[in-house]
């Protein structure tokens, strides 16, 4: 995906999706060349800024603890893009849309990004700005969802997009707050060794 296609996506959503959706782009690219340099970005700034701020924002722990936690949260990010694709298309049977796995695949692997970028302000010592920053992205990936959702499924009907909106943001919330329950879980056992 495109840094265009990016730009597109976060200030007008229904040209970036559409441009998305017609670029028909293989579930190996989309993960290759988004995914996973996206994954990247949390671990690698929790693992900077927890080396620099440690004891504020994030624990004290030392930097072989620290790349542990990085690496078990990067390989977690990465199940959870296929997983997610998995959950939205048997959403999609469920709200009788059918979609292939392909677009399930397709709105799980962009959808997050907001929130794939948002670890780059840890760098800022200061939990009010990350916190706003947090709110932002997480507001920014609920509307990419909430475009993304009759683009990539072709959905005409506007209760059947809200519908499965309502499904993907549930499911989509669900697995944010796994990840961070995991991180955490990590984080105790890794301090712990």
């Amino acid at each position: 995906m495109s840094l265009l296609n990016l730009f597109w996506l976060f200030f007008v959503p229904t040209k970036g999706w559409r441009h998305l959706v017609q670029r028909k782009l293989s579930m190996h690219r989309l993960y290759l060349l988004h995914v996973v340099p996206m994954s990247l970005i949390p671990p690698l700034f929790v693992y900077c800024a927890a080396g620099k701020y440690a004891g504020g924002l994030l624990p004290a722990l030392p930097s072989h603890k620290l790349l542990l936690v990085a690496a078990i949260l990067f390989v977690v990010e990465l199940a959870s893009v296929p997983v997610m694709g998995l959950i939205i298309r048997q959403l999609g049977e469920v709200a009788e849309i059918h979609p292939s796995y392909h677009q399930a695949f397709t709105l799980a692997a962009v959808a997050p990004t907001p929130l794939w970028l948002a670890p780059i302000v840890l760098l800022v010592p200061d939990m009010t700005f990350n916190l706003v920053v947090l709110t932002m992205a997480l507001m920014a990936t609920v509307g990419f969802i909430y475009y993304g959702v009759p683009a990539v499924f072709h959905i005409k009907e506007r209760g059947h997009a809200i519908l499965m909106f309502g499904a993907v943001l549930t499911a989509g919330v669900i697995g944010w707050a796994l990840l961070m329950i995991v991180t955490l879980v990590v984080l105790g056992s890794v301090q712990n060794l």
